[in-house]
């Protein structure tokens, strides 16, 4: 299996650390903090890794190089021009294409057992599986409604087709998903788009099964200074302490 980590983001809210460093970077208790999704995915076995790189991409590569000496391959989707998770994912379709394969944010820690998130994509024949959790800020940020068999009935403000099972749940998006390589028919042009707002809007609209994974355990997004600060102090403290690491 493949993934892909999303690491071209200019990272304009960790200013002024991200002005000569590259977001994926910025220390987090004393490793990048792509080292934590990255041992993520080595821990399952998950060791063909594409990188799409765009501020500071020299540095990102210097540092990972062909990922040899984490235990990984690493290939690289560069970027001259930012293209957002939809254009940055469609960049690096001839890597992807093959088979179901995993996308994480350089930006997230995440106390995930992946191989149930697999399993769950699996049963459910999913054509993409998204890692939600619980959060009173959801709307906010954009919320996904799914119904009691997991599938998705909302997103935004799209809906899917049909009826739902039950009544519906509140989520937001942790930054991790599953994804099958049809989602490449649902994406074109060459200008930047998001994966959430245009990409799973539209798999909505085709009836794909888009399901979502529910997740209560620790997760961290590292994109601001204050929650980069909280996360230190967790790990720090051992009061965060992810099973891969």
């Amino acid at each position: 299996m493949k993934a892909m980590l999303f690491a071209a983001g200019l990272g304009t809210r960790l200013r002024p650390l991200t002005d000569t460093l590259p977001k994926c970077l910025v220390p987090v208790n004393g490793r990048p903090m792509i080292d934590y999704p990255l041992m993520l995915l080595r821990h399952y076995g998950i060791r063909e890794i594409v990188v799409n790189v765009h501020h500071h991409a020299e540095r990102v590569e210097e540092y990972l190089g062909d990922g040899s000496r984490f235990g990984v391959d690493v290939a690289y989707s560069r970027e001259p021009v930012l293209l957002d998770t939809g254009g940055g994912l469609l960049g690096a379709k001839r890597f992807l294409e093959q088979d179901a394969f995993v996308i994480i944010n350089s930006d997230v820690l995440i106390d995930l057992r992946l191989d149930e998130v697999l399993r769950f994509h699996h049963d459910r024949e999913a054509a993409a599986t998204l890692v939600l959790r619980k959060d009173p800020l959801a709307e906010a940020y954009g919320a996904i409604w799914t119904d009691a068999t997991g599938r998705m009935r909302k997103l935004l403000h799209h809906e899917a087709p049909g009826k739902g099972s039950g009544n519906l749940e509140q989520y937001m998006f942790t930054g991790v998903h599953i994804v099958e390589p049809r989602i490449f028919r649902y994406m074109e042009g060459h200008e930047p788009f998001s994966i959430t707002r245009t990409t799973y809007p539209r798999m909505l609209a085709g009836a794909e099964r888009l399901c979502g994974f529910p997740f209560d355990g620790d997760w961290q997004d590292m994109g601001t200074p204050e929650r980069l600060q909280a996360t230190e102090a967790k790990l720090r403290e051992g009061t965060l302490r992810p099973h891969f690491l």
